[in-house]
């Protein structure tokens, strides 16, 4: 069995994927393998499976950014929410708002002040553009009203760098690329982007806290190519589940600041409907195209 990663190996979507796959791999007695097929922010992968037999032996690592993808692409020879059967969620993570230290602002309330006594003056990294991180930038500009100005980077390393050096002023980073530079002092943290607090950093408070409404976060789950039989999805759907209740792998998962995505397909399904039109608003606000 083939699991397409729409990204390089080592980044969260990869990490994630192998995580889940060995666990799959052991229960269903077979292998799983883990392919990366970079490109296009995931639409290449995503493409591949649409393309491929509809038997359940390919699938999809599905994530934020095909949501995303669905409006910032204009032209896509697939439509996702038609040509990806939803098989199960995996975790969703939090995003974090992080500013460089010597940005005077040590709570969301400050940023915004800050923000807004410095119209067009602070930069906002990212790993590119149309990427959660990105997004959770441009749902907070629109639900705050404050201007920051975008610098997308060819991923999130080279922002990280940026940052910390001071010439970017603030990220809204995935919690597994940013966690060791918070730990170790070089970023300042000031909330987390999910509507509840994060287990792997509880003293952070949510954005929501202060900005009432405002939900962002990566997430992961499988996806098959459309026909594929109900009696497969409903199995891989299953063994995702128990794998995801399984005590050792929540503690590995929440290592990475995950919180678990059960549920049945149609649940997976509705989550990115729901996700694909939310998204979908904030890329037509920030006005974001495809490269």
């Amino acid at each position: 069995m083939r699991l397409i990663v729409g990204y390089v190996a080592g980044g969260p979507n990869d990490i994630v994927a192998r995580i889940v796959g060995q666990s799959l791999s052991e229960r269903l007695g077979q292998p799983f393998v883990i392919v990366n097929h970079p490109g296009a922010a995931s639409n290449l992968a995503a493409q591949e499976v649409v393309r491929s037999t509809a038997d359940g032996y390919t699938l999809l690592f599905v994530n934020a950014s095909n949501a995303i993808n669905a409006t910032l692409y204009e032209k896509l020879n697939f439509n996702f929410i038609n040509d990806i059967e939803p098989v199960a969620g995996i975790i969703r993570v939090p995003n974090v708002v992080e500013v460089n230290l010597d940005v005077p602002a040590h709570s969301i309330p400050e940023f915004i002040d800050y923000a807004k006594a410095n119209p067009g003056k602070v930069n906002m990294g990212s790993g590119g553009i149309g990427t959660t991180v990105h997004m959770a930038g441009e749902l907070f500009k629109m639900m705050t009203g404050i201007n920051m100005v975008h610098v997308p980077y060819r991923g999130a390393a080279p922002a990280l760098v940026d940052l910390t050096a001071g010439r970017l002023q603030v990220m809204f980073d995935v919690m597994p690329n940013s966690i060791g530079y918070i730990k170790a002092g070089r970023l300042r943290a000031l909330a987390v982007t999910t509507l509840t607090r994060s287990k792997t950093m509880p003293d952070l408070p949510t954005v929501a806290s202060f900005v009432p409404g405002y939900a962002a976060s990566s997430w992961y789950g499988i996806g098959a190519a459309k026909g594929t039989p109900t009696e497969i999805i409903t199995k891989l759907n299953t063994e995702v589940n128990a794998v995801l209740a399984d005590p050792v792998m929540k503690s590995r998962l929440a290592d990475l600041g995950g919180t678990e995505l059960p549920g049945s397909p149609a649940d997976f399904g509705k989550f990115i409907v729901e996700e694909t039109e939310k998204w979908g608003k904030v890329v037509q606000f920030s006005g974001a195209k495809a490269n």
